[in-house]
């Protein structure tokens, strides 16, 4: 059985109605499964290396930046060695803006950057998440869960 880190961040709600069918997706499966929030949770970088995979929900902010309370983790994720994590990165963006979705690409290509196996399917949505688009979300969990059994 492994662990599972769901960590997420939402703002207008978007994102988290995609954390939520992440969720419920992995409570179908065997597995210990922990939820944080950004803006609830504190979390220490360094508790990534206690999970064998990790799921994080982000939106992008206006101008293409990062969230404010996903800033100094981003920042952090620099220090970690997570070769040998599994890890997917979802959420929302809004396509009225220039940069669109470049906090997912930017944090997406960071785990890579630190050796995690990434999932390719970095779900980026225009707004609220469609049926089809919450379906991903649900494969971005099985997923998970195939390359944890793979282990």
């Amino acid at each position: 059985m492994g662990k599972v880190l769901l960590l997420y961040t939402s703002l207008t709600g978007n994102t988290e109605i995609m954390a939520e069918a992440v969720e419920n997706q992995l409570g179908k499966y065997d597995h210990q499964v922990v939820t944080k929030s950004f803006a609830e949770d504190p979390l220490q970088t360094n508790e990534l290396l206690d999970y064998g995979a990790i799921l994080i929900g982000i939106y992008t902010w206006v101008d293409g930046d990062m969230p404010f309370e996903v800033e100094d983790f981003f920042d952090e994720l620099e220090e970690l060695d997570l070769t040998g994590k599994i890890c997917g990165v979802f959420g929302s963006a809004d396509t009225d803006y220039e940069q669109y979705g470049t906090a997912n690409e930017m944090l997406y290509e960071q785990l890579e950057k630190q050796g995690a196996t990434m999932i390719s399917d970095n779900i980026i949505v225009d707004l609220e998440p469609d049926d089809a688009e919450l379906e991903r979300c649900k494969r971005l969990a099985d997923k998970a869960i195939e390359l944890i059994d793979c282990k």
